[in-house]
């Protein structure tokens, strides 16, 4: 097996635009959703059907547990994980004429569950060549390729030494295995995307071929000391470039840069593809829940302005009244729900974490490993005044999604929280480390900012809080923040400039809320804390 975006997880039957048919029912992959063939919806979670497609796709194979939450979660199953049993149950009760005697998904004793419905042939077949093209955006006569559909295509190696291609094959294999794990993406399994080793890139022949939106190709030169890597994501239909990276390393241990290329890469792709998912969502006259979601998402990855909360806000709700069950939109809700009421000190604060503790609690209920899920709870349960818990939260997210930079940094803000501020820099710098420029960096290095704050170190707290306002100027807080550092250092007039900035974006930022805006009653934290109110007061922020 390939791993969670090998061939026999994900390659073996490409999306469809006609329905795969068996039994009473027809299940089209591209709109995510299961018919009777009398014309009655069957209304499946996400879990639900992700299982449904594996099954699907390889009709009269035994597939064990294992493999089955290998390919729905990305992670290797525990010897006495029951879960897939439990959705398998859910499944069985929606399809099979007796749940309790069924015949289409059957359990082999040992084993684990085959799906032993017939499909019939027709949907297996491409559609046609004369074929009418699903959107007016694509290609005469082709099927549309599904949603985040990819294919990561063999880096070249460019060292002239033909003793690295195991090297650059690694990295390309790796991030094959990664992007996979990104929820709801179709990766093209490495064995397929190896045919293409050494060949010219033309994307709309590949596109053909494979059926997928998006190609990476790339290329890595080892000279001396240093690795360079260039990759680049292409529209399949224009063969447009979306998004390029360009990056080098010094070269100390081997595995270690090929885990480090492959997060860097890795993560900076999540965004891209997710504003290119976006960019085609604004191009539908109807869009449906996932197209919504991608919206939602494009506008978080702009920052934590108001703004841009508000906007991604109102797509997540809209994704939400058509599909109630949403994971991603449900997640994406209460992250935004969380960072108004973080950031912004609002007076619905609890409420709104009320709201957003509720949202997650269904999305893992329908999903129990998405990874951003466990992430977003983490950061509520800061927010709850139960940092350790947080921390188990990112731990999980971790275990799911080894490149989740944000989980990093997240242990070092509930650390933070805990009276362990001392802890905090070291988990920042390697959320820092895997996504150097991610669109949450500027919070991150905010948090490292606060922890020095906290522990006395103001000066480096300043160079903290200006490097996260470089990266984003709209971060109230750290206006904030910084107006107390320089406070404390006795630079009054800068102090009070950066208090202005910060009320220009938060007029209703007081002391008296900040302090009452506490999410700890740890004793060290509160008495840390102390200091940050005498230097606020100091900066001219209001008192109340």
């Amino acid at each position: 097996m390939d791993g969670a975006g090998g061939e026999t997880a994900r390659g073996s039957l490409p999306p469809r635009t006609a329905p795969v048919r068996f039994a009473a029912f027809a299940l089209d992959l591209d709109g995510r959703s299961l018919m009777r063939e009398d014309g009655g919806d069957v209304p499946l979670t996400h879990s639900e059907f992700a299982l449904l497609s594996a099954f699907v796709r390889h009709p009269g194979r035994v597939l064990s547990r294992d493999y089955l939450l290998d390919a729905l979660a990305g992670k290797r199953a525990d010897p006495f994980d029951r879960s897939i049993d439990v959705l398998v149950g859910r499944l069985r009760r929606k399809i099979e004429p007796d749940a309790k005697r069924p015949t289409l998904i059957v359990t082999v004793p040992g084993e684990g569950y085959k799906f032993a419905a017939p499909i019939r042939a027709e949907a297996l077949n491409p559609a046609p060549e004369s074929a009418p093209p699903k959107t007016a955006g694509s290609l005469a006569g082709e099927r549309e390729p599904p949603r985040l559909s990819i294919v990561v295509l063999p880096f070249a190696n460019l060292s002239g030494d033909p003793k690295q291609d195991y090297f650059v094959d690694g990295v390309t294999e790796s991030l094959t295995t990664d992007l996979s794990r990104i929820n709801g993406a179709f990766v093209i399994g490495r064995s397929t995307a190896f045919t293409y080793k050494d060949k010219p890139v033309d994307a709309r022949a590949i596109r053909r071929a494979l059926n997928v939106r998006y190609l990476l190709e790339g290329s890595m030169q080892r000279e001396g000391g240093r690795i360079r890597v260039n990759a680049q994501l292409i529209d399949s239909e224009s063969g447009a470039h979306l998004w390029a990276e360009r990056f080098d390393k010094p070269l100390v241990d081997l595995f270690d840069v090929q885990d480090e290329i492959v997060a860097h890469l890795a993560r900076q792709l999540d965004a891209a593809l997710i504003s290119a998912e976006a960019r085609h969502a604004a191009r539908s006259p109807e869009p449906d829940s996932v197209d919504l979601y991608f919206q939602g998402m494009a506008w978080l990855n702009k920052g934590i302005a108001l703004e841009h909360l508000a906007r991604a806000g109102e797509y997540f709700d809209r994704a939400l009244a058509l599909a109630p069950n949403d994971v991603g939109a449900l997640t994406g809700a209460a992250w935004v729900k969380m960072m108004l009421a973080s950031a912004y000190a609002t007076e619905d604060r609890a409420d709104r974490l009320a709201a957003a503790s509720a949202g997650l609690a269904k999305a893992l209920y329908l999903a129990p490993h998405h990874a951003l899920a466990h992430l977003t709870l983490g950061r509520v349960e800061i927010c709850a005044n139960r940092g350790a818990q947080a921390i188990i939260e990112c731990e999980r997210a971790l275990a799911l999604d080894r490149n989740l930079a944000a989980a990093h940094a997240t242990i070092g803000m509930a650390k933070l929280f805990i009276g362990r501020a001392e802890e905090t820099e070291a988990h920042v710098l390697e959320a820092l480390r895997i996504s150097p420029r991610d669109t949450l960096a500027f919070n991150w290095l905010a948090t490292a900012g606060l922890a020095k704050l906290y522990l006395g170190s103001d000066e480096e707290a300043a160079a903290w809080f200006r490097r996260a306002l470089i990266v984003d100027r709209n971060l109230p807080n750290a206006h904030f923040y910084l107006a107390a550092a320089l406070a404390h250092l006795g630079r009054f007039d800068e102090a009070k400039a950066s208090s202005a900035a910060g009320l220009a974006i938060n007029p209703a930022y007081t002391i008296s809320g900040f302090r009452a805006g506490s999410f700890s009653d740890n004793p060290t934290f509160l008495a840390q804390r102390e200091r940050v109110y005498d230097g606020l007061r100091k900066a001219g922020v209001p008192e109340a």
